[in-house]
């Protein structure tokens, strides 16, 4: 009959949380139920997330890496790193730090080249470990 089917290339996990992000919202639809309460967040887990169960939240680690490098005319090798680092605390709470690209993990594509050739490097780079301790990670460049 001269048809066929091909089944869509499966989406990787960045593709699937752009998808859910930017799709459409659904149409409101009447209902008897009760109505949205606003509520404003404290900055941390509603619940006691001390114990090592939760260990995988405070493996999170959130690098948002700005790196340029550059010779002037006179030679001189400018740098500049603005690299912070995210983290959550033992109760959820979020905070960001200073850091390095030094200090970013190897599985980032940050490769500041030798010398002082011409750089300039720009994402955010997400790492963490699974309940299972499984390491993973996901990076965004912009």
């Amino acid at each position: 009959m001269g048809v066929s089917f091909n089944d869509p290339s499966p989406m990787s996990p960045m593709e699937r949380l752009y998808d859910t992000t930017f799709r459409d919202p659904p149409e409101p639809q009447e209902s008897t139920s009760k109505p949205l309460v606003r509520v404003q967040a404290d900055e941390q887990a509603d619940i006691d997330i001390s114990g090592d169960a939760f260990d995988f939240v405070r493996s999170i680690r959130v690098y948002h890496i700005q790196y340029r490098q550059h010779e002037n005319r006179d030679g001189d090798c400018n740098r500049s790193d603005s690299t912070r680092l995210g983290s959550y605390g033992v109760q959820g709470d979020y905070r960001w730090t200073r850091s390095t690209v030094g200090q970013v993990p190897a599985a980032s594509g940050l490769s500041i080249p030798n010398g002082c050739g011409s750089y300039f490097y720009r994402s955010v780079f997400v790492d963490w470990r699974d309940h299972a301790g499984n390491y993973g990670s996901e990076e965004v460049r912009y």
